[in-house]
């Protein structure tokens, strides 16, 4: 299948979960502890995420578990050349949504991709050997080719899907968490 067409079926998945808010957040919540018990979490001083649209998975989770454990979280910025920067946010910042609905953090420091631990990568569909369709801006591919650090994605059941190739340029993050 298309990677287009799989995109449109795992966004319509997503939506579809969304409509079922006690069965999203059993979700959510046993994602969030299978992280919080790994050690790729554990170890991490310095987490990135993203700020989820409605029917993404609701990192804030992971905001409030990292700030309470003295992490640095951070969320990025999409900028030009279709890059990512990342930057450090605490409970004081101001975000303000982009065109595409996106919230990026405004007036945030940045920091630099070396010192994240842990880059929580987000997407819409996902192979189990960590292969992921994102929104097709191509943003995370790019900054997966020169970033050495650990990565995961925290995903539902329903964004699994097997049936898709592969291309060269994919980039698969090294752990997934299911439910």
């Amino acid at each position: 299948m298309e990677k287009a067409r799989l995109r449109k079926l795992g966004l319509a998945n997503l939506k579809w979960l969304h409509e079922h808010p006690v069965l999203k957040e059993q979700k959510e919540l046993e994602i969030s502890q299978a992280l919080f018990n790994d050690p790729y979490w554990k170890q991490a001083k310095t987490v990135a995420i993203t700020k989820p649209l409605d029917f993404e998975f609701n990192t804030h989770i992971l905001l409030e578990k990292g700030w309470l454990e003295g992490k640095q979280m951070l969320m990025p910025i999409a900028g030009g050349e279709r890059k990512l920067t990342f930057h450090s946010v605490t409970t004081e910042t101001k975000f303000e949504k982009t065109a595409f609905g996106v919230a990026e953090p405004v007036d945030a420091p940045v920091v630099s991709a070396e010192k994240i631990d842990l880059l929580v990568v987000p997407g819409i569909v996902f192979t189990h050997e960590g292969f992921r369709i994102g929104f097709g801006g191509g943003f995370y591919d790019r900054f997966l080719q020169h970033y050495q650090g650990e990565t995961c994605s925290l995903v539902f059941s329903e964004q699994i899907q097997e049936n898709w190739q592969v291309e060269s340029f994919d980039l698969s993050v090294k752990r997934l968490f299911i439910s």
